[in-house]
């Protein structure tokens, strides 16, 4: 359903595209003569701007294609004057198009009155050839169309990348607005997890350390401390279990020493619910990738055990050209929210690093989550 919607999407915005250029054609004929008028100069340009910024609406809602607002009045008229071709030759093909539906129509109503397709009154004896040819003409015929189509549209999407492409101005612009959110969104997660590892202190290893500290003093009052030792030593096994798990969450050691794989096998060990790791890289890649993919996959795995229910949780983690992909999908409930603390956090950890950060969670599961990383 979703195909056949960008589907509709993209003819829709042909067919406006083919309309449109007969009110660009004027533009194109006669737009770079009347520049040269200084009376007529202003009214061509706003002219220009003004079908040229229709184009770009159309592109973008239509075909999924952005370009850039600073050009000038002369790349406008440039770009009307070839992009009217292109919406000409999109004009021609729904033509085409037009044309084979009232055909194709003319002999559906032929066949429904009773009558035959082509000449009937053949005297060759071949009147049952002419319902092949017109079926065999009618494939061509659309095979033609379709493939005209996705000719015009990646045309006009060239067209726009190429003429209404970004400025060396507009991409600095757009890399330091980007540079600048992803800073504050490192910032914000770093935040967050600094926040994480304090709850996890006070309300965990602070509570147990309390804990053994009353049972100690009550060991010392007592003439027979046995059962007080024993539940002070237990005492003290959690606290320090609380403690590894807060290093780990800050940093583990594991990184260092065996590099991401043997961090991750380590993740897996720790699971209480069956891991499969795939690890398919030959090089280690740089360290703040390995750290990011570790977070990545510790919190995956983490939301897994405490929120999904899951038996199964696989990791692959793959070279695919100059990118890492590290991929954890469960087999639990789903229903993940990428906007909840842990899943937004390490979205904004992705993206400080140029990659892509994704969430499949579909209620009933599985859940996947994806990061796409740069390999340094």
């Amino acid at each position: 359903m979703a195909v056949l919607t960008v589907v509709a999407r993209a003819a829709a915005g042909l067919a406006l595209g083919a309309a449109s250029a007969f009110a660009e054609l004027p533009y194109a004929v006669l737009g770079g003569a009347l520049l040269a008028i200084p009376g007529a100069r202003n009214a061509v340009g706003r002219g220009a701007r003004a079908l040229t910024e229709f184009e770009r609406r159309r592109l973008a809602t239509y075909l999924r294609t952005e370009s850039a607002s600073d050009y000038s009045d002369t790349r406008a008229l440039g770009y009307l004057g070839v992009r009217s071709i292109a919406g000409g030759l999109g004009a021609g093909i729904f033509l085409l198009i037009a044309y084979g539906l009232f055909v194709g129509g003319t002999a559906v109503w032929q066949l429904a009155v009773g009558g035959t397709i082509g000449d009937s009154n053949r005297s060759d004896g071949l009147d049952w050839y002419d319902p092949i040819v017109f079926v065999l003409l009618g494939v061509l015929l659309g095979f033609i169309a379709v493939q005209g189509l996705l000719g015009v549209a990646a045309l006009e999407r060239g067209l726009a990348g190429r003429m209404l492409g970004p400025s060396r101005e507009e991409l600095l612009r757009r890399r330091v607005s980007e540079l600048a959110t992803t800073r504050a969104e490192v910032i914000e997660a770093v935040n967050e997890e600094r926040r994480r590892i304090e709850r996890a202190l006070h309300d965990g290893v602070q509570q147990r350390l309390v804990a053994l500290g009353m049972l100690l003093g009550r060991a010392r009052r007592t003439d027979e401390p046995g059962e007080l030792l024993r539940q002070a030593h237990e005492q003290s096994q959690e606290a320090l279990r609380d403690l590894r798990e807060v290093s780990w969450r800050v940093y583990p050691v594991a990184l260092d020493a065996g590099g991401l794989h043997a961090a991750l096998e380590v993740v897996a060990e720790r699971s209480s619910v069956p891991v499969e790791l795939g690890y398919r890289l030959k090089d280690r890649p740089g360290p703040a990738t390995e750290t990011i993919a570790y977070f990545v996959v510790s919190e995956a795995v983490g939301n897994a055990l405490k929120h999904a229910s899951a038996s199964l949780i696989a990791i692959e983690v793959a070279r695919q050209g100059t990118m890492i992909v590290v991929r954890i999908t469960d087999d639990g409930r789903g229903g993940a929210v990428p906007s909840g603390g842990g899943l937004s956090g390490l979205a904004r950890r992705v993206a400080a690093a140029d990659g892509e950060f994704t969430v499949d969670s579909p209620d009933g599961g599985p859940t996947t989550v994806t990061a796409v990383l740069p390999c340094a």
